[in-house]
């Protein structure tokens, strides 16, 4: 569906059923140069299971109007501005990445709106090599190269998708290449430059839960295991050779982690 969020018009991945503000509400929040495609699997289990979901193309990515916003305090404004444009009181929020920095601010920031936190391959901080910064810059191909091989753990690379058909690297690649040009470098600079995150941690006071991969190379495990452990009460489930990409790679044992929640 479409919503005027903040004057521009915005996409919304509703998971494959009509979003009714009724129900307990899901935000799903995507990652740096990725859209609401990345949250196919769940979105679908949580929108056919009694929910209402809201995934939606930042602005400036996938179907969504506007330029890339330049922090991820912005980005949490604007999530707030969302949940409020769609007609919803509060919500539960589940994050990617960009998306998990972007899902604590917003709690943290706007903590009437949020209902719970569930924040995926997430760190503190998350820095991001001047690499793949440069790269990004130039829009040079190396910056989606480097993500898509950075992104997936080794067992994601062979093949192995859990949807029959589906190559889970070149699909990344793909889904990088459609973003226009600036999009992923103003994410990336986004994440680069938010250094908040364990302060923020420590005034969360929703149920959280932070699911990492014990082979992530852009958000490694350490960094994500200390905004757990900043996040009082906060359940932490690793999953045991998942690379960056675990919507992709362990669909099934996200959705079983983000349930309870």
């Amino acid at each position: 569906m479409k919503l005027i969020v903040d004057g521009k018009e915005t996409f919304v991945g509703t998971g494959g059923r009509k979003f009714d503000a009724a129900l307990p509400v899901i935000v799903f929040l995507h990652g740096a140069g990725f859209d609401h495609t990345v949250w196919a699997l769940l979105a679908r289990a949580f929108a056919h299971h009694g929910f209402g979901v809201l995934a939606p193309d930042f602005p400036g990515h996938g179907r969504s109007a506007g330029s890339p916003l330049p922090s991820v305090a912005a980005l949490a404004d604007w999530t707030a501005a969302l949940i409020e444009t769609a007609g919803v009181r509060s919500a539960s929020l589940v994050g990617h990445s960009m998306g998990s920095l972007v899902a604590l601010e917003t709690a943290v920031r706007h903590p009437d709106k949020i209902t719970a936190l569930n924040l995926i391959a997430i760190a503190a901080p998350m820095r991001v090599s001047d690499d793949l910064l440069n790269a990004a810059k130039a829009n040079d191909h190396a910056a989606i190269d480097m993500v898509s091989i950075w992104g997936y753990g080794h067992h994601a690379t062979l093949g192995g998708s859990p949807a029959p058909g589906l190559w889970m690297l070149g699909g990344g690649e793909r889904l990088l290449e459609r973003a226009h040009a600036g999009v992923l470098f103003a994410d990336l600079s986004a994440c680069n430059d938010y250094h908040d995150a364990l302060a923020a941690a420590g005034k969360v006071t929703v149920p959280s839960i932070v699911i990492l991969g014990s082979r992530d190379l852009m958000t490694p495990l350490k960094g994500g295991k200390a905004i757990a452990a900043a996040i009082p009460g906060c359940r932490l489930a690793v999953l045991e050779g998942a690379g960056h990409m675990l919507m992709s790679e362990r669909s099934d044992d996200v959705l079983a982690a983000l349930r309870p929640h």
